[in-house]
């Protein structure tokens, strides 16, 4: 008998995949929308929309941090058969 989960059942590390996706989503939409006036010849936005093209790195950290999760829960619950 294997330790995996059923397919529909959530794992841990699942959570935080998907909200570091979202997040990242989120940056790049605003990495897009600050870049375009610099392409279009228009005033730049002012620099809080720029911190918020942080939101990428953060988005993939929380991501990271999701699959890392996920790689400990296998870990141990391979140990434990």
């Amino acid at each position: 008998m294997t330790a995996t989960p059923a397919t529909d059942e959530p794992r841990p590390g699942d959570a935080l995949v998907r909200a570091g996706g979202i997040v990242f989503i989120i940056g790049a939409v605003a990495t897009l929308a600050t870049m375009a006036p610099l392409f279009l010849g228009t005033d730049p936005f002012p620099p809080i929309a720029y911190a918020v093209c942080m939101l990428m790195g953060v988005g993939f950290a929380i991501a990271g941090a999701g699959v890392l999760r996920s790689a400990a829960a296998q870990r141990r619950a391979a140990r434990e058969v």
